[in-house]
């Protein structure tokens, strides 16, 4: 029962937050943001919700804080997985599409939050600030300043608008929005409750448990619009959601070490967790380099290199 309703819960979580993409997607073509700027930001944030209300929930309800390394760094290997399955149907047009460089900036700030965890792993940055790591202080400190070079980059511009026109009021989208948005939370939280029963009965360790199941179950929004915009031939947009998510990923991290009382949350003694940080890491690192220089042999090694780090992670 508890498996029926697991998959019944992440589908509600998928396809609300699918609806809240939609209506991103409205509001945008009302604006003139550029959509790399709007797939990293306020895409990423929307489809990201399932990661920030279960990451918070699994630490501070649960007080199981593998299970929010679990599920983030989960998320970032499991969204760049799909995001190279999603590249590799479509090498040729990807390979010659005009990419925005921001999405090379926001993929090395990902690689170098990745980085910033391994150094508090290894005891270098394993000093708090007050209450916090200083690991999330950098992280949050990180995201803002990508965040200015993404807008100063590209925050305004192409407007391409060759989708259908708009039928909802700008007031009618934003309380769609706000409704989805809630229900997300809600079912988000309920999965989190899920997982943890899941953990026991499987005789999983809390990591593997978050990346398997809150990390594919919270993924699946980021799939589901991902895909769409592959399918329109939107790269941008869609690379961006990707990229940006992994990026307010490690945001969420930052929030729940903020919250967590029961100890530094980067320092879980579950072996599983440095595999995990690993793998999402070189996943991290490959993304970047095919961003940077983006051909047809590199839009075929570095999803193929992506896709093995996921199935070497399952594999361990």
């Amino acid at each position: 029962m508890i498996y029926i309703l697991y998959l019944v819960v992440a589908a509600l979580v998928t396809f609300m937050s699918i609806k809240a993409s939609e209506y991103v997607d409205m509001l945008d073509k009302t604006t003139s943001l550029s959509g790399a700027f709007l797939g990293g930001i306020l895409l990423s944030a929307v489809t990201s919700l399932p990661e920030l209300f279960t990451s918070i929930s699994s630490t501070l309800m649960l007080d199981q804080p593998g299970l929010c390394i679990g599920n983030i760094l989960g998320s970032n290997l499991f969204n760049y997985a799909m995001l190279s399955v999603f590249i590799l149907t479509a090498v040729a047009k990807f390979a010659k599409c005009d990419l925005s460089k921001i999405h090379f900036i926001v993929a090395v700030s990902v690689v170098a939050m990745g980085l910033l965890i391994v150094c508090n792993k290894y005891g270098f940055l394993a000093f708090d600030i007050g209450n916090v790591s200083v690991t999330s202080v950098l992280i949050i400190l990180l995201y803002v300043l990508t965040v200015w070079i993404m807008y100063k980059m590209g925050g305004t511009s192409e407007s391409e608008d060759d989708g259908e026109p708009v039928t909802l009021s700008r007031k009618q989208i934003l309380t769609r929005f706000t409704l989805v948005s809630v229900g997300i939370v809600v079912f988000s939280v309920i999965l989190t409750y899920i997982t943890d029963e899941l953990s026991v009965r499987l005789n999983l360790g809390k990591t593997v448990a978050g990346a398997l199941f809150l990390g594919v179950a919270t993924s699946l929004p980021e799939t589901a619009s991902t895909f769409t915009l592959f399918k329109i031939k939107n790269y941008n947009i869609a690379v961006g959601n990707i990229v940006g998510s992994c990026l307010f990923n490690f945001t969420i991290l930052s929030v729940a070490d903020f919250f967590y009382r029961g100890g530094g949350i980067y320092t879980i003694a579950d072996p599983s967790t440095m595999n995990l940080i690993i793998f999402a890491s070189v996943a991290s690192v490959l993304a970047a380099l095919m961003f940077k220089f983006r051909n047809k042999a590199t839009c075929i090694i570095c999803p193929v290199g992506i896709i093995a780090s996921y199935i070497a992670f399952l594999a361990l």
